[in-house]
């Protein structure tokens, strides 16, 4: 069970750097590059050890999966336009955070309410 609770913490640390993300495109402002790393890399990470997990565990944490795949692919989307100097969309960057929200609020009532 300690291993779902790593996933669960490793998306706190990412959403709350994606949070931060946001509100930066939200206000037209540059993206500082290591928070977007970090981001990244603690929600990647995230995601692949939930994927194996789920793999082990059972098909309880599909939904949340296929929501984190989604975001994901938007994400790389925007890091995309962030490292070539491109205008990020406000609506992908929004949309992005939901898919991300919605993935991690079913993740959530998967782990603590069972």
């Amino acid at each position: 069970m300690n291993t779902i609770y790593s996933i669960v913490g490793l998306f706190s640390l990412g959403a709350l750097l994606g949070m931060y993300l946001l509100a930066m495109v939200l206000q037209n402002k540059e993206t500082p590059k290591f928070v977007t790393v970090l981001h990244g890399l603690f929600v990647a990470t995230a995601l692949v050890i939930l994927i194996i997990y789920a793999c082990n565990e059972g098909p309880d944490f599909i939904a949340s999966i296929v929501l984190f795949v989604m975001a994901a692919a938007g994400g790389a989307v925007l890091v995309y336009r962030d490292i070539t100097a491109k205008k990020i969309p406000k609506w992908l960057a929004v949309t992005h955070g939901l898919l991300a929200a919605a993935g991690f609020v079913i993740l959530l009532l998967k782990v603590f309410v069972q």
